[in-house]
């Protein structure tokens, strides 16, 4: 009953900027955590930046200082705001949900989205 779907990426010359959008549909009550993950073609998936429910974040070191992660829980969405983009910053960015509970429900759940491609190349 959850589902994640990513938006706003795209291809930008490097020192670029791009925002990720992330949207949890379904009958959410609340989300403990939200963030994102991104992989290259041969690379194992790696956590770039999360936030909980809090306000609390978490980033990647190859990101701090450039990139910045916010949520807004009334929407149940999750943003991705990625300045001073470079060619490393090159995968397939996916949203994460974590702890996500469902209202009229005691179980918790996990969700990942399907994707989006980031491409920074001149």
């Amino acid at each position: 009953q959850v589902q994640l779907v990513e938006s706003g990426g795209g291809s930008v010359q490097p020192g670029g900027s791009l925002r990720l959008s992330c949207a949890a549909s379904g009958r959410i009550r609340k989300i403990f955590t939200m963030g994102w993950h991104r992989q290259a073609p041969g690379k194992q998936r790696e956590l770039v930046a999360d936030i909980a429910d809090s306000g609390d974040t978490s980033y990647a070191n190859s990101v701090k200082g450039r990139f910045t992660i916010s949520r807004d829980n009334a929407k149940n969405t999750v943003y991705l705001q990625m300045n001073s983009l470079n060619p490393d910053d090159t995968a397939v960015y996916y949203c994460s949900a974590e702890g996500v509970q469902l209202r009229n429900s005691m179980q918790m759940r996990d969700a990942w989205g399907r994707g989006i491609q980031v491409t920074v190349s001149s």
